[in-house]
């Protein structure tokens, strides 16, 4: 079998790695890859985002499937380009895509089909009328109500979510109107998110425990994966900027039995029933971004896609033949009983340049790695790196994702923190405390 992954971060390499296992599999490329997938596929230099390019390669290479990891190729519809050809695609199509390309589209498809999630209060493509809304939020405590106006009992903090992609910036928990204002404004008005931004929408906030539970469906069958939860601040104890995600974990105690089945029935079988009744057709891997309430599971989010840093602790538990599922879901044949995990628990934690998630420097040199062997359990899975004169440097905000599966959380952890200390490359830094808080309370709104 010869694959084509798309995509160049530490999801991809977490792929390509466990594609790399299978006996079936002749042939990876990778496109546009990094420094550690090219040991494993050969990289083509192509923007992931660009679907035209991609359609011209794979008429050249042929592969028996395509593998798509980041979100921005699906939502340009190469779900659409690659199935109209008759190509096999791990990917929805551009409208399923929109489940995560469009927050407001996202809230209305969980509104018609009944779907618990957050109070929405109000959807804007102006500042002018964000603003005013802000105001009438703050001003009108005693006011009854107007048509259009966000109810006056809400209180702050409020989730404010830009509608469109934006690089994983585009939500906000705003703790008071001054800071609200100036999300608005940097998003809306200053396009610093990009055009993501040019539309927003206010939610309530909820309160619970966050859980990222992701599905692998061929369009009519499902199979859940292992359930993760991860880490977006950039600091420990939750302090700091959101990031793409600083380490996520996977333990068979992180869900109950009743919360799991609450999970597939209150969420994710009326998500596939939705999607069928809107004629909107899904294959590949479907994220919910769930807070875990007093009241049960609301989806916070949709991905289209294996979340990043969850699918390199998910991976990590995977006990069968990835290439052989996954080219089964994409003819419409996925057998969930083929799904088998590895009992215990797995972590990856992130090693991040300095100043990220702000502006950061690369092709820092990163020594050490040689000195990690995988038969000691640990894996180290590359986001932002490329060679460079004969040398690993880093290229990203997010560079590496140190990661192991063990019997226990605890054994886990003691596998991945002991082998960071033997990497380096100049400003590195990483969160200490990933898996220590595993009941944390957070709010909505961490994208």
């Amino acid at each position: 079998m010869k694959i084509l992954v798309v995509g160049g971060g530490g999801r991809e390499h977490a792929l390509v790695w466990k594609l790399g296992q299978s006996s079936c599999v002749e042939k990876i490329w990778c496109a546009p890859g990094n420094g550690g997938i090219s040991e494993y596929a050969e990289c083509v230099a192509i923007d992931p985002g660009d679907v035209a390019q991609l359609v011209a390669f794979a008429a050249d290479i042929k592969p028996d499937l395509t593998i798509v990891g980041p979100e921005l190729p699906l939502v340009n519809g190469i779900g659409d380009a690659f199935t109209q050809r008759k190509w096999p695609i791990i990917g929805p199509s551009q409208q399923a895509a929109q489940l995560e390309g469009s927050k407001i589209f996202a809230k209305e498809f969980l509104q018609r089909h009944n779907i618990a999630t957050a109070k929405m209060y109000g959807t804007y493509d102006s500042p002018q009328v964000a603003f005013t809304a802000l105001n009438n939020l703050v001003g009108a405590q005693h006011v009854a109500p107007q048509p259009g106006k966000i109810d006056p009992s809400v209180v702050f903090p409020l989730v404010i979510k830009a509608d469109g992609l934006c690089a994983g910036k585009g939500v906000f928990l705003a703790p008071d109107r001054d800071s609200a204002h100036d999300f608005i404004d940097r998003a809306m008005s200053q396009l610093e998110f990009g055009p993501g931004g040019r539309s927003i929408l206010l939610e309530e906030t909820l309160q619970g425990e966050e859980l990222s539970f992701i599905i692998l469906t061929d369009g009519e069958h499902y199979a859940p994966l292992v359930p993760t939860r991860d880490h977006k601040q950039a600091f420990d104890g939750n302090e700091g900027p959101n990031t793409g995600g600083m380490g996520a974990y996977s333990s068979d105690g992180l869900l109950s039995t009743a919360m799991r089945d609450s999970i597939l029935r209150l969420v994710v079988e009326p998500t596939i029933r939705g999607l069928a009744v809107d004629g909107i057709r899904y294959q590949g891997f479907l994220y919910f971004g769930l807070m875990l309430t007093s009241s049960g599971p609301k989806v916070l989010e949709f991905n289209c896609r294996l979340g990043d840093p969850e699918a390199q602790a998910i991976v990590a538990r995977m006990d069968f033949d990835l290439a052989d599922v996954l080219a089964d879901t994409a003819v419409g044949r996925l057998d969930p009983s083929g799904l088998r995990w590895k009992t215990g628990a797995s972590v990856c934690v992130v090693l991040a340049s300095g100043g990220y998630p702000g502006r950061f420097e690369i092709n820092k040199t990163i020594t050490g790695l040689t000195d990690i062997v995988e038969n000691s359990g640990v894996k180290v899975l590359h986001a932002g790196t490329k060679r460079l004169d004969n040398s690993l440097v880093t290229n990203g905000g997010r560079v590496l994702g140190v990661t192991a599966a063990a019997p226990s959380i605890e054994s886990a952890l003691e596998k991945v923190y002991g082998a960071i200390p033997k990497i380096h490359f100049d400003g590195m830094h990483y969160r200490k405390d990933i898996a220590a808080q595993p009941n944390r309370v957070r709010a909505a709104g961490d994208e």
